[in-house]
Parts: structure tokens; sequence; C-alpha cells
């Protein structure tokens, strides 16, 4: 079974923004907030995860806990017919948390973390360094203002 986005109700949208807030919030709190029984949360929940919707529950460490260090944001260019090997070499470094690919001046943009300034430098280097990369343009993340989870480690 699958969902599509368009295919979620109100209350499953509704559900699922509580959960970005506390994934670990009891079903009878959920319920309440939702102003539905207990059970209809249970049901909607494990019809989410059972169509991929909810792909699973996390815990997110907050950016001092997360072990100091940098986090960046890389819009990585590359040339035409590059992009399975520049991916392959992007797969294989363990400081790239999310890469995406996207539309517009980019062709990926990669999350990815440093444990200090000279690390991110040389990170930065060695995927400007990987054949097919034509142009990368960075961003370091100063503060989370707004976080929903999802989009950075």
């Amino acid at each position: 079974m699958t969902l599509s986005a368009t295919a979620l109700d109100e209350l499953d949208r509704h559900l699922l923004a509580l959960l970005r807030v506390n994934a670990r919030e009891s079903t009878a709190n959920l319920a309440r907030r939702l102003g539905v029984a207990r059970t209809t949360v249970v049901a909607r929940l494990a019809r989410l995860e059972q169509a991929g919707v909810i792909a699973g529950y996390t815990v997110r460490l907050g950016q001092d806990a997360a072990g100091g260090g940098l986090q960046a944001c890389v819009g990585i260019s590359v040339q035409p017919r590059s992009g399975r090997d520049v991916l392959r070499r992007l797969n294989k470094m363990p400081e790239i948390h999310l890469l995406c690919t996207v539309s517009g001046e980019f062709d990926y943009v990669a999350w990815l973390h440093a444990a200090s300034p000279d690390q991110l430098d040389a990170l930065l280097d060695t995927i400007g360094e990987i054949d097919g990369v034509t142009r990368t343009t960075t961003s370091v993340v100063l503060a989370r203002k707004i976080d929903r989870g999802g989009v950075l480690p």
C-alpha cells in the first residue's frame, strides 16, 4: 500500500506535525490533542508506517550535543554525464549526512558535518577535486532557528 502526499487528510497532516515536534509523544496525548480516540491514532500510525509515510522514529540531537563542530550546506555542480561517478565518490564520505539532487543552479546539495574549520576546509577541497565537479558553493550553518527534523543531521 502506498499513500501519496495528496492522499493524506487533515488529521494525518496534523498527526505528522505533532510527531515532528515530539516523536515520543504518547498515543493518548496525541489523541487528546487531535480530539480523536486513542485507537484512531494507533490505526493512523500503523497505516502511515505501512505506507512508508512514516519511515521510522529517531533521536535528533541538539546542535551542542551533536558533538560540536560545523554543519554546512554545499551546492555542487557537475559536468554532464559525470553524476554517477561523482555520486559514487561522495557516497564514500562519511561527513556527508544527506545528499539531494536538486533543480536550479546546482545538481546536488550536500549537508555535511565537520569536526573543525580545518576539517571542513579539507573536505571541501576533496569534494572540489572530484573528477566531474565543476563548482561548489558552501554555506556554514550558524544556528538553527526552526528545526522540524529530517533535513540536518
